[in-house]
């Protein structure tokens, strides 16, 4: 079931990134995966319309070769350490677009990024280059938090029961081999509003019932991976943290729908509050990816239909 050949991690030599490069070298170990370290120097004067001070528009080619310097050194490193094949790269331009591009043209696996960058300014004026990210990835992009040490041992994979979703089991199997992994369905309770006490109690046992059946149905295609579920009710982004805390969970595996822009700022989404919000790392898959995506996922899990 492994399934992670390139890895792509993005590093602006921050305290953050340098989590996600420990995250990113302890999976392509776990993995036999190569990694690729990708650093971009976004010269502010890529973004227009900003009245930005001329100490903060460096030179390009001294911004490159700085960040290649430290780049070749800390590839090295890798591969001592982890004895693991590491590229390294530098680019120029916008972060999440550079990072997405090149994860597209090598057909990553996985794209791994700190929860936030070092650069303040960028932040103020452009938003969170993460954020950004995780709308324009096409492969699966995980966010990290917390300082890498050891494997994933304990992981929450949020199901919403559509087909595509309860393949995230099986992704997080093949990105955590022999952590414990809970498959979590939360009943959204908001729907109580629009219905009188009695319907939502029976919808609501139905609902339970058909969840129940699908997540037994799930776990037996997982074989011997160690895979249980549950069933709560709430709302889910709120119930998904507050799980991964009392289960002192290190990794949530979660999907994506797609939305336009325009309801994800009006709306949010489960993903977006999961991962501004959760205590630990916050695995992103696009459910509306290409088709090579989800029939591997279905593959997967066993569930190619």
């Amino acid at each position: 079931m492994n399934t992670l050949q390139r890895i792509i991690v993005a590093t602006d030599f921050s305290l953050h990134a340098t989590h996600a490069v420990q995250r990113a070298a302890l999976l392509a170990q776990q993995c036999g995966a190569e990694l690729h370290l990708l650093h971009i120097v976004y010269p502010l004067n890529l973004y227009p319309g900003q009245d930005i001070a001329a100490e903060f528009l460096l030179d390009e080619q001294a911004l490159q070769a700085e960040g290649g310097n430290r780049l070749d050194l800390l590839a090295t490193m890798l591969r001592e350490q982890y004895d693991i094949t590491v590229e390294d790269v530098t680019r120029i331009g916008r972060a999440h677009t550079e990072i997405a591009e090149y994860a597209a043209v090598k057909a990553a696996d996985l794209i791994v990024v700190g929860a936030r960058g070092e650069n303040p300014v960028l932040n103020l004026l452009l938003g969170a280059t993460t954020s950004r990210l995780l709308r324009v990835a096409s492969c699966p992009v995980l966010v990290v938090k917390n300082t890498a040490t050891v494997p994933y041992r304990q992981v929450i994979a949020a199901v919403d029961l559509s087909p595509e979703s309860m393949t995230l089991p099986a992704f997080a199997v093949a990105v955590a081999p022999g952590a414990s992994i809970e498959a979590l369905f939360i009943f959204d309770s908001r729907q109580a509003a629009a219905m009188g006490a009695s319907t939502f109690q029976k919808y609501h046992t139905s609902v339970q019932a058909d969840a129940e059946k699908r997540l037994e149905a799930m776990v037996s295609k997982l074989g011997d991976a160690h895979v249980t579920h549950r069933i709560l009710t709430g709302y889910p982004a709120t119930r998904i943290c507050e799980q991964a805390s009392a289960q002192h969970a290190e990794l949530i595996v979660m999907g994506r729908h797609s939305k336009s822009g325009l309801e994800n700022w009006l709306l949010g989404s489960v993903s977006k509050d999961v991962s501004q919000t959760a205590p630990c790392d916050v695995l992103i898959i696009s459910l509306y990816g290409t088709c090579s995506d989800l029939t591997l996922y279905r593959c997967m899990a066993g569930t190619d239909s």
